[in-house]
């Protein structure tokens, strides 16, 4: 495997357990493997696996990362709320700051996300355990 990327079998998630897959429809993470793995090259850190929802998708949006809008010259269709999607840890907590975080699923997430954020935040907007 190139750039370090460590494999499913290796990446733990936040809880310690088996890193999950976040999603394949939408395919998503930084290798488009879809799971929230990382490697030295992602410099966004795509960790956290989020399920996104509309008042997110209008916050990004607002901030200057549409992801919504397609664009099939990426291979992108655009999320939609509901959509689960590998969201880099920053923007994440950044939501989180201004109150429009969406909701995070916990098997899913990469450890290395709790080097920027605390497991008692990434709880209070767990899917997976409340």
């Amino acid at each position: 495997m190139s750039d370090n990327q460590t494999t499913m079998d290796e990446s733990l998630n936040v809880l310690g357990g088996k890193l999950k897959p976040c999603s394949t429809s939408p395919m998503t993470g930084f290798f488009r493997d879809g799971c929230c793995n990382t490697g030295e090259s992602d410099m966004g850190k795509h960790t956290v696996c989020c399920q996104v929802t509309k008042e997110f998708l209008a916050f990004s949006k607002y901030l200057g990362n549409d992801l919504s809008t397609p664009r099939p010259e990426y291979g992108f269709a655009g999320l939609k709320d509901g959509d689960r999607w590998c969201l880099c840890v920053d923007r994440w907590l950044q939501a989180h700051e201004e109150h429009a975080a969406p909701h995070v699923i916990l098997e899913s997430t990469h450890k290395n996300a709790l080097d920027t954020v605390p497991l008692e935040v990434f709880m209070q907007k767990a899917l997976d355990i409340n």
